[in-house]
């Protein structure tokens, strides 16, 4: 009789919440019984998909088309801008000694570099590579020159 002065009345009021707090205690028990049982087949399922989808992926995948370097394209540019310079340099001053060998040097230095601006842009070339001791053609570089200038290369 102490036994139910200390817990109350005695009434059924004060008894369903600790049913309440065992049953959820149960059920919280036999959830991780459930899960410890059953962990080892999700973590195997998780494992078989995430195969499954790489493998999937990986078939599809495309190999993506890489273009040239853009930092060696911007090297190019800029040594073509240098060398252009160089060209109006040497055809401003007239007192330069020996001004057209200077000049046939920097513009064959300027043709070859602009040959690999168009191997770069992907451009085909009409003529043949330039050799020691043959003349450029000026029509095949303004074509270069344009075929860059509209692919977005500046210098």
């Amino acid at each position: 009789m102490t036994a139910s002065r200390t817990r109350g009345s005695g009434t059924g009021a004060e008894a369903a919440p600790e049913a309440h707090v065992v049953g959820t205690w149960l059920m919280t028990g036999w959830m991780t019984t459930w899960l410890a049982g059953w962990w080892p087949v999700l973590a195997s399922a998780a494992v078989m998909v995430v195969v499954l989808v790489h493998a999937v992926l990986s078939r599809a995948r495309v190999e993506p088309v890489l273009g040239p370097d853009p930092l060696v394209a911007l090297r190019v540019q800029v040594r073509l801008s240098e060398l252009a310079a160089e060209l109006r340099r040497i055809e401003a001053d007239p007192d330069l000694y020996g001004r057209v060998h200077h000049y046939r040097a920097v513009r064959g230095a300027y043709d070859g570099l602009l040959r690999e601006a168009c191997a770069l842009a992907g451009l085909s070339l009409d003529a043949p590579a330039l050799q020691a001791g043959m003349l450029d053609d000026p029509d095949e570089r303004m074509r270069e020159e344009l075929e860059l200038s509209a692919r977005g290369w500046s210098w």
